[in-house]
């Protein structure tokens, strides 16, 4: 094999290497950022055949039970029940809450599983219409009762 030739293959080898590297980079970056999602039957049941394992980063969606928030009166921590079609969830939040939450109201909240039916909530999202929800989630929400703004009544 003749100089030239030698040097191109090992600056082509150079760059082929470089560019492997950086896309494994990206998809190791990328598969830590990854909130799965679960409705509260997935995380205690598990989601076919696997439960989420505690520390793991995860997003939860279900409806508010209702009598369920704790606020802390010191704090800015609340904590409440999630519900689906089974099992019910602790999420707790330090923080403030949306405007929209409220008890029978769907909501989606991200955080960390302390325990196996506890969240730890970095954020929560209230869902502002039930009829725009993906449909899985609907079929899994069907028989639950959604309390729409007009009916609820805010205890402040």
């Amino acid at each position: 094999m003749n100089p030239r030739r030698k040097q191109r293959l090992m600056a082509v080898s150079a760059v082929v290497l470089v560019v492997a590297g950086a896309i494994g980079l990206m998809l190791y970056a990328l598969g830590q950022n990854i909130d799965l999602f679960y409705t509260p039957s997935e995380i205690v049941q598990g989601k076919e055949g696997v439960k989420p394992k505690v520390g793991q980063r995860l997003r939860v969606g279900g409806m508010v039970v209702e009598g369920s928030v704790r606020r802390d009166e010191d704090s800015l921590a609340v904590s409440f029940d999630l519900v689906d079609t089974g099992p019910v969830i602790t999420v707790s939040y330090q923080g403030i809450l949306p405007d929209l939450f409220r008890e029978g109201q769907g909501i989606v909240a991200t955080g960390y599983l302390t325990e196996a039916n506890h969240i730890q909530a970095e954020e929560v999202l209230a869902k502002h219409d039930e009829e725009y929800m993906p449909p899985e989630l609907a079929e899994a929400m069907k028989g639950i009762k959604h309390v729409k703004p007009s009916e609820a009544s805010y205890q402040e």
